[in-house]
């Protein structure tokens, strides 16, 4: 490794003292701090290598914004978070531009009236973000 591909927070491995994470750099040199200790090393001779995994796309030959939401749509298959059973119907014509109206007991309060379509939004709204937390739960057993 040399000091160039080095930057400041980047967790490095040392064969001989471990894991550490690279505190500052020099033009030759690096301060990286170790469990046992602080050590100046300099990295194109001792050996260092990434501690994390890192990747490298060359010759891509599709766009990067592609690339990125092929793969977060991988990412929502695998975990499962869109079901792709669920079929999202629109209202029946007889409840189009139709309204919920909400009246109060107490006479002295107006009625409240909501778009059914916002109404029916909110309750998909409120099942989809009721499934996710079953997920996280079932997820941390």
């Amino acid at each position: 490794m040399n000091i160039g591909t080095l930057h400041i927070g980047m967790k490095v491995r040392h064969p001989q003292y471990g894991v550490g994470v690279v505190r500052s750099l020099t033009e030759q040199t690096a301060e990286i701090s170790f469990d046992d200790a602080p050590r100046t090393i300099a990295p194109a001779s001792s050996d260092l290598q990434p501690a994390e995994s890192t990747a490298t796309l060359s010759e891509l030959q599709m766009p990067l914004s592609n690339l990125i939401s092929e793969t977060a749509q991988a990412v929502v298959e695998a975990l499962g978070l869109e079901q792709k059973d669920v079929v999202v119907e629109g209202l029946a014509n007889r409840w189009q531009r139709g309204t919920l109206v909400m009246q109060s007991a107490d006479s002295s309060l107006q009625p409240k009236e909501v778009p059914l379509e916002t109404f029916f939004h909110k309750i998909v709204m409120i099942r989809n973000n009721l499934r996710v937390l079953e997920q996280k739960v079932n997820a941390s057993d």
